[in-house]
């Protein structure tokens, strides 16, 4: 096992708390890095990763010049890298590889991605138990015809369909790759068009059921926090519709601010605010632009910087060769 980082840059005492960390580790063996992620996380609890984990060498690179530290485990190709921020987890290597227009959409489509995972279900449920008034009066009825001969309650609907899912997709995992992209597809399609024809679920619920699948890959990082909280918003949803969902979503906010990962404030840059950080946060400015480390990372001003701030390209003067 290995711990890297940049010692001009990087926080002493991170180092120090990872090596208190992993001194406390007792066991027979380590046979992935996930042994040791959950034996270092700062809250076992918590259905949010603390840790970031990647086998890229460029991403883990890059984590380690802004102030970070990596720990490597031998026999696995994931490193693990100390601290984490939430944000993290809709950042991708490639949105500093192409132009900022194109990144910064992308960008905003996983943020879209994870919000239609976790809430599509239950806005659904809660719109048309509880908020009828709120659906266009055109596809409340085209809602209503196809839900004419569903003898399931709309949550009970909704649960069944993220469960055959979710099914799905662990026996897609468990089976080689050929095999399982094969069942993914076909179970879904002939599920999905069986349990329609049957009566058993309606049209509106399959296209929503889907479209939370689709979106719960685009954030790979959050996976399993975004399942754990589909189901959740989806209870709240059934028992108080749309009150529900917010009474949830302020939970997941508090909780979420709450967070720390190794000392760093999990929500940071946005709580605490820091606007050189917003930087790369919904949208990624050009990286001319971004010439400051991590303020929350980062513990010496001399390394403050870690590229030249006046970088911005320009056009050659007139008389310049």
């Amino acid at each position: 096992m290995y711990i890297v980082y940049i010692k001009s840059i990087v926080n002493p005492k991170l180092i120090e708390e990872i090596r208190k960390r992993l001194s406390r580790i007792k066991i027979d063996a380590i046979l992935e890095s996930g042994y040791i992620e959950q034996f270092i996380e700062d809250d076992p609890n918590s259905i949010f990763p603390t840790i970031s984990n990647s086998e890229r060498p460029d991403k883990v690179a890059s984590k380690i010049l802004e102030g970070r530290a990596a720990i490597l485990v031998d026999g696995t190709p994931f490193a693990l890298v100390v601290p984490m921020v939430f944000i993290e987890s809709f950042q991708s290597s490639e949105d500093y590889y192409a132009r900022p227009f194109l990144a910064s959409i992308m960008r905003r489509i996983r943020f879209l991605s994870y919000i239609i995972s976790t809430l599509g279900p239950a806005i659904y449920v809660a719109l048309t138990v509880y908020h009828q008034e709120l659906i266009p009066t055109q596809l409340l009825i085209s809602i209503a015809e196809g839900r004419e001969r569903v003898p399931f309650p709309a949550i009970l609907e909704a649960f069944l369909m993220i469960f055959t899912f979710d099914i799905l997709r662990e026996a897609g995992v468990r089976l080689p790759k050929p095999v399982g992209q094969t069942v993914g597809i076909v179970g879904a399609l002939v599920l999905g068009q069986a349990s329609v024809e049957a009566g058993l679920i309606s049209p509106i619920m399959v296209i929503v059921v889907s479209s939370t699948a689709i979106a719960s890959f685009a954030v790979p990082a959050q996976t399993d926090s975004g399942t754990v909280l589909r189901y959740i918003y989806l209870v709240l949803a059934g028992l108080a519709g749309g009150f529900g969902v917010i009474i949830g979503l302020l939970l997941t906010l508090i909780h979420l601010a709450s967070l720390r990962s190794f000392g760093v404030p999990y929500l940071w840059p946005i709580a605490p605010l820091n606007l050189s950080g917003l930087k790369d946060v919904f949208i990624r400015m050009p990286l001319w632009s971004m010439s400051k480390r991590p303020e929350a990372i980062i513990w010496s001003d001399f390394d403050y910087y870690k590229q030249n701030p006046d970088l911005m390209p320009s056009p050659p003067r007139k008389g310049d060769n």
